[in-house]
């Protein structure tokens, strides 16, 4: 009766382990959402060659690397 009860009780953590499971694995379904900080319409799509969008990327980097940090104003 003890193995019965013992049997019973763990089938149902199972099932409540596997109804928990599916809907987290339901809830993380992809969904397209746009990057914040960058609106849908400015952004372009990858034109070129992987070697070609690697060098642009480079440069885009080096670009934002040269420019001047804005000083705070001194109170």
């Amino acid at each position: 009766m003890r193995a019965i009860f013992g049997i019973l009780s763990l089938l149902v953590v199972v099932a409540i382990v596997a109804m928990v499971a599916r809907k987290q694995l339901g809830a993380s379904a992809p969904q397209a959402a746009p990057v914040a900080g960058a609106p849908a319409e400015t952004m372009v799509a990858p034109s070129g060659t992987p070697q070609q969008q690697v060098q642009q990327f480079q440069q885009a980097v080096q670009g934002a690397m040269q420019q001047a940090r804005p000083m705070p104003d001194e109170k």
